[in-house]
């Protein structure tokens, strides 16, 4: 560049293959490095493939840690009303069958040693129960149900119906199969938030409900018989089971055969 009235010299650029690549190089790492930037400290990662998925990875994670939290919760619930209880008065410290650090852990199943008195005591009730029975009884209106175990398993946590907590928890092992425990139709399966899923089992007046259920292998609508797989355990959740007799809680502890 030169001055047009004295024809100095003003400025001079030298052009040559070299600087043309070092300067277009340059150029390309600043927008590189800029638009690393405005990915990483704007919502523009958002739309970038695969963001998202693990996006709902952590929220299915975070879902699944305040469900724990809450199991935590309802059983500190209960230790509390426990303590309620024993500080009113209300029942004696050797009634209570306690949790281990309130931790759902398989407990030893200690057999009692009944004596003859309650032998006894126990056949006197239960002729005078079928005798009871017998006056009722009509072979038009009989109705025999055979509830098959759910699972292989431990009973961890009994249901409550007197604190609103009707389902009773089962650990299971890896791979363990989950039956229906009557005939019926398959008339609810939905996934939950951790990938689990809940199956209602329905035969009049009785309905089945099974929740985080790791895999199911029947389609709602499916009929099944008693005994048959409709789903699949993997052994690092807990069956929860109810039973419901016309809108009536049943305890499965007192119909199924463990």
């Amino acid at each position: 560049m030169l001055d047009d009235v004295t024809l100095r010299e003003l400025f001079h650029v030298r052009v040559s293959w070299l600087g043309a690549v070092s300067f277009i190089t340059v150029t390309l790492l600043a927008l590189l490095v800029l638009l690393s930037i405005l990915i990483v400290s704007t919502p523009i990662r958002n739309i970038l493939p695969g963001y998202s998925e693990s996006l709902r990875q952590q929220i299915i994670q975070e879902s699944a840690r305040v469900d724990s939290l809450q199991t935590s919760l309802a059983v500190q619930r209960r230790y509390l009303d426990v303590i309620k209880q024993l500080t009113a008065g209300d029942i004696r410290s050797d009634s209570v069958q306690s949790l281990d650090s309130l931790e759902r852990v398989e407990r030893v199943h200690i057999a009692e040693q009944r004596n003859a008195v309650t032998d006894a005591f126990i056949e006197q009730y239960e002729q005078k129960e079928r005798d009871r029975l017998l006056l009722f009884d009509n072979p038009a209106t009989r109705s025999v149900q055979q509830f098959y175990r759910p699972v292989r398993g431990g009973i961890m946590l009994s249901a409550r119906p007197d604190i609103r907590q009707y389902a009773t928890f089962i650990r299971t092992t890896k791979n363990e199969n989950v039956l229906a425990i009557m005939r019926g139709n398959i008339v609810l399966v939905q996934r939950a938030e951790d990938n689990t899923f809940t199956i209602v089992l329905q035969h009049a007046p009785y309905v089945v409900v099974y929740r985080r259920v790791t895999k199911a292998l029947k389609g709602a609508g499916a009929p099944v018989e008693a005994g048959e797989v409709i789903g699949l355990m993997n052994g690092g959740k807990e069956l929860e089971l109810e039973i419901w007799n016309a809108g009536q809680f049943v305890n499965p502890e007192e119909v199924i055969v463990w």
